[in-house]
């Protein structure tokens, strides 16, 4: 038995329907759009991660050879 068979997707609809009502659905629809949108966005968007230098931590090298 499929998930998402037609029938399932039907009923879905109508509860949906039935929840929010015809006015509600586009704007629930259209703001679930964005919100994925956004998302994807954010997740292909990668911070350039930048190693922090500090200069208490380095150590002068040694210029001595052996």
């Amino acid at each position: 038995m499929d998930l998402f068979a037609p029938s399932h997707l039907l009923v879905l609809l109508i509860i949906v329907l039935i929840i929010f009502g015809p006015s509600k659905l586009g704007d629930v629809g259209g703001a679930l759009g964005k919100a994925i949108k956004d998302f994807k966005k954010a997740m292909n968007d990668e911070p350039e991660v930048k190693p922090e230098v500090k200069t208490a931590d380095t150590k002068p090298m040694d210029t001595k050879v052996s």
